[in-house]
């Protein structure tokens, strides 16, 4: 009974269900759609090996580089929303597995910047690349009108769920 639970869990909706019948259907649709971004996240930690802030701070490093941005330790605390103490154990992971490297400050010796390696680049790419792959994949399949509703609903839901986390 446990595993029953848990493994129909990510369909339950802790709120009274949508009116109608495609309603309901939308709703499991959504629920089913975050089960599955759930399921690539843990994937994307065990193909790279890394723990979750570890990977979330590589994944800023390489979107910096490809932005031409020059990333600090202290953006870094602020991007994962953590303190130094992890910050400065996650770059010590980050260094002495290869993917990060310290590059000095040009003009303050005591500030350096965090830069990503081509594998740091490459092992990103590989983690998401088929997951973002996918999704594109499905969305180049839709039809324009298809994707125009999509893009309403999922950007309606998500102002509303920002917006409710702004008032806790």
């Amino acid at each position: 009974m446990p595993q029953s639970i848990v493994r129909h869990e990510h369909v339950h909706l802790y709120a009274a269900q949508p009116q109608t019948d495609a309603g309901r259907e939308l709703s499991n649709a959504i629920l089913e759609l975050r089960h599955a971004e759930q399921v690539q996240a843990d994937r994307s930690q065990r193909i790279s090996g890394l723990g979750g802030i570890d990977l979330s701070a590589l994944r800023y490093l390489v979107q910096a580089r490809r932005e031409d941005r020059e990333v600090s330790p202290k953006d870094l605390i602020v991007m994962l929303g953590t303190s130094s103490a992890t910050v400065t154990n996650v770059i010590e992971r980050l260094v002495g597995k290869g993917y990060v490297l310290r590059q000095q400050h040009p003009t303050d010796r005591r500030a350096h910047y965090l830069v990503p390696t081509d594998a740091a680049t490459a092992l990103v790419d590989e983690v998401y690349g088929g997951h973002h792959g996918a999704v594109v994949s499905v969305i180049d399949d839709l039809d324009e009108e298809a994707v125009v509703t999509a893009t309403a609903v999922i950007r309606r839901i998500a102002v509303t769920l920002d917006d409710l986390a702004k008032r806790s």
